[in-house]
C-alpha cells in the first residue's frame, strides 16, 4: 500500500511543538500496515523536524535555549538579512536538525520509543502555516 498526502499545520509561535497526533489524525490507512514506513518531508527552510523525547516540557524549553545561543537572533556576520534577524538563523537552525523523518512502522502503529514524538522546530517569529508531505507505505 502506497498513500500520500498534505498536512498543513496552522502557524505556531516559534518552539518545539510535538505534532506526532496531528500527523497521525491524517493516516488513517496507518492502522491496515503490518509493518511499513512513514515518510515525513517538511516543505520550508526556517522550520524543522526532529524526534525526541515528548514527556517533559523541560525538553522543549531546553532546544530553545541551546538554539538560540548556538545560533543567535542578528548575529553580524550574516548577511541574508532581507526577511529579518531572524531569517538566517532560523536556516542554520532547519539545516542542523533536518526537514524529513523516516519512522518505522509496525502492526499498525509507530514503532516509536515509549517517550518519543515528533517535533515541528518553528525557527520563526512569525514562520506562518507550515505543510508536511507525507507518504506512507507497507502492507
Amino acid at each position: 500500500m502506497w498513500a500520500q498526502r498534505e498536512i498543513v499545520l496552522e502557524p505556531l509561535p516559534r518552539g518545539y511543538h510535538l505534532i506526532t497526533r496531528e500527523v497521525l489524525g491524517a493516516l488513517p490507512e496507518l492502522a491496515q500496515l503490518e509493518v511499513g514506513l512513514l515518510h515525513l518531508f517538511l516543505r520550508h527552510t526556517s522550520a524543522s523536524l526532529t524526534l525526541n523525547e515528548n514527556a517533559s516540557p523541560d525538553v522543549r524549553r531546553d532546544f530553545a535555549a541551546w538554539f538560540d545561543r548556538a545560533v543567535p537572533d542578528g548575529t553580524p556576520y550574516f548577511t541574508h538579512t532581507l526577511e529579518g534577524a531572524d531569517d538566517m538563523p532560523a536556516h542554520v537552525k532547519s539545516a542542523l536538525t533536518g526537514v524529513e523523518l523516516t519512522l518505522p512502522v509496525n502492526q499498525g502503529r509507530l514503532a516509536l520509543g515509549t517517550w518519543q514524538g515528533v517535533y515541528l522546530c518553528e525557527h520563526r517569529d512569525q514562520g506562518g502555516p507550515r505543510s508536511l508531505v507525507v507518504t506512507l507505505y507497507g502492507e
